[in-house]
């Protein structure tokens, strides 16, 4: 059963100045994706990133021969959170370039810790 409330979209740190300068088409497919994750559905060509959990999903837009991606979590609260955005470089393999990883999985932890920290404080000011 799909979840019919609309859900926010938090953009994290720089990835939606990132996104704002891929291709139009690009940035057409990356929303559109974002709209149906909102809506609780998921676009076919979004899907799960493995590694980093449950919940953590990347867009994969191909555009011109080139390949951007953004990735999203979605399973950590109310919103989903959009950790990434960038186009991929490496012109072989389907790997996610190590330092692309490498700051999805920091920016990924960061978001952990402030949404557990916000919870903590939220439960001591009703108290």
């Amino acid at each position: 059963m799909e979840d019919r409330r609309e859900r926010g979209i938090r953009w994290l740190y720089d990835s939606k100045k990132r996104l704002l300068s891929f291709p139009k088409d690009v940035r057409i497919q990356i929303g559109y994706a974002l709209s149906e994750a909102q809506m609780g559905r998921k676009a076919g060509f979004s899907k799960p990133m493995s590694g980093l959990g449950a919940g953590v999903f990347e867009i994969v837009a191909d555009h011109d021969g080139d390949t951007y991606r953004s990735v999203y979590a979605l399973k950590l609260g109310e919103d989903i959170y959009v950790l990434h955005a960038f186009q991929k470089k490496s012109t072989t393999g389907i790997k996610t370039p190590k330092p692309d990883l490498d700051l999805i999985r920091s920016r990924l932890g960061r978001l952990k810790q402030d949404l557990a920290q916000a919870k903590k404080d939220a439960k001591g000011m009703t108290k």
